[in-house]
């Protein structure tokens, strides 16, 4: 239901950052900071190669300062390094990596060890493959990725640790396909606030039409079992613009397993009934127990937003009529989707934070560009927070007071700019999650309900 639908106007676009210089207040880690999608893996610990302090501050920064999302059972507090000192670059560490891998074994229950690199054995050359290969021939379930922070960001590092896993762990397979089993490759763990949740409702959804779900992280994965079911399924699910692409496709080659691609995260009753009609044709499903289900979903979905537009109609006056989304790409694309279709809100300035590679960025422009029949939005990558702060404030939000959805980095942005914020990406310091979730029918309404009591309450 749109409320309202209304083109964009053009706005400034920003110009490309030049990356030889620091990053002012970043929006995501450093590739090892992929051991927290690790530690998404029930009853698998990372096991991290790096210096003093590296691992810490990956937990800090993604699930403490993001939610307080916590540790999980392998992660954060949890995790062994070795903690590489001047030693170890003079004289290399792979003596202190099989001396910790062995202690690990002793101290810490894991269905699987994943070791993770950071920049100093990655650039002194240290054979981390041979140390964990020696143990993979004793029957030690362990893997290994080279995730030095030069090597790119969690993001790039989340799909290392997934090749990993794939390539070292789960060996060939040539069975039969189980109809109706799907692999889902979607949000980053962590570094997404809301992904537990989130997951939880994308399983949710796709179980409702009669589908099997290998959600393969967070607390309603079976963990390792999944992993291993990933070859029986019929197909795997890429829910993102981009991430779980090279996964999908690594699947692809090893197994010859098709996938879908999905580039809009569903939020609210027109994206998640398209949604489903797209997964259920793509697995060859019948129609009228679909439409079914789309039909009750939609009716619960609608009859509280039947309550919602005696608000809407009253308050219409007092309320943003123009937004800005700054965060990861799958979210922002979701958001301004939902925002323009459903709540009839004009985009006024879109920009993706997580710096997706060069080849997946045009076809996340295009996603933007049409982002409904008759609204367009022109999508901006930086991740300097000086230039992007710029960006919104010379952004055109009409006369009415704008609202952000951002960061805990844009709060002094928006009170300078009288605004509102909502919170929905890394870092948010401000909110506390557990279970949220902004995406689907049910994650629709708890999004209505934060954007505005949020406004609400910064208008009294």
């Amino acid at each position: 239901m749109a409320i309202l639908a209304l083109k964009s106007r053009p706005t400034e676009v920003m110009p490309e950052a030049d990356k030889s210089g620091p990053i002012e207040l970043v929006r995501y880690v450093c590739a090892i900071g992929a051991m927290q999608s690790a530690a998404a893996i029930p009853r698998v610990v990372p096991i991290t190669h790096c210096g003093p302090g590296c691992a810490d501050k990956q937990y800090m920064n993604l699930a403490f300062y993001n939610g307080f999302q916590g540790s999980g059972y392998g992660g954060g507090p949890v995790v062994p390094s070795t903690n590489a000192s001047q030693r170890e670059v003079i004289f290399g560490g792979v003596d202190r990596l099989r001396e910790l891998i062995e202690s690990a074994q002793l101290v810490l229950d894991a269905d699987l060890f994943v070791v993770l690199t950071g920049c100093i054995p990655d650039l002194v050359g240290d054979d981390v493959g041979s140390v964990v290969r020696d143990f993979q021939k004793k029957g030690v379930p362990i893997v290994y990725a080279e995730t030095g922070g030069f090597r790119g960001n969690n993001f790039t590092g989340h799909e290392a640790v997934t090749r990993a896993i794939i390539e070292q762990y789960l060996g060939p397979w040539d069975g039969v396909r189980e109809q109706g089993l799907v692999n889902l490759w979607s949000l980053l763990p962590y570094q997404n606030t809301f992904w537990r949740g989130d997951l939880e409702e994308i399983k949710r959804l796709l179980e409702s039409i009669g589908l099997k779900v290998n959600v393969l992280f967070g607390p309603d994965s079976a963990g390792l079992g999944e992993w291993r079911n990933i070859p029986r399924a019929q197909f795997n699910l890429v829910l993102s613009p981009w991430l779980g692409l090279a996964t999908a496709k690594l699947l692809e080659e090893r197994y010859d397993q098709p996938f879908l691609h999905i580039p809009v995260l569903p939020i609210g009753a027109r994206q998640s009934g398209e949604f489903l009609r797209q997964v259920a044709d793509f697995a060859g499903l019948a129609p009228e127990p679909v439409e079914a289900i789309i039909a009750a979903e939609e009716t619960r979905y609608y009859n509280y937003i039947d309550g919602f537009t005696d608000f809407y109609s009253e308050y219409w006056w007092g309320l943003p009529a123009r937004f800005a989304v700054v965060g990861d790409s799958a979210y922002n694309l979701a958001l301004t989707k939902f925002l323009v279709t459903q709540l009839g809100l004009i985009p006024a300035k879109q920009i993706v934070t997580e710096d997706p590679p060069v080849e997946h960025r045009e076809a996340i422009r295009e996603q933007f560009r049409t982002i409904d029949h008759d609204v367009s939005a022109e999508v901006e990558f930086a991740e300097d927070s000086y230039l992007i702060h710029d960006a919104i404030r010379k952004a055109d939000f009409g006369h009415k007071p704008p609202i952000i959805f951002g960061t805990t980095w844009e709060r002094d942005l928006v009170k300078e700019m009288k605004g509102s914020l909502i919170e929905v990406g890394f870092p948010s310091s401000y909110e506390v999650v557990l279970s949220r979730s902004y995406v689907g029918y049910r994650g629709a309404l708890s999004l209505l309900e934060r954007i505005y009591s949020t406004v609400v309450s910064h208008s009294a």
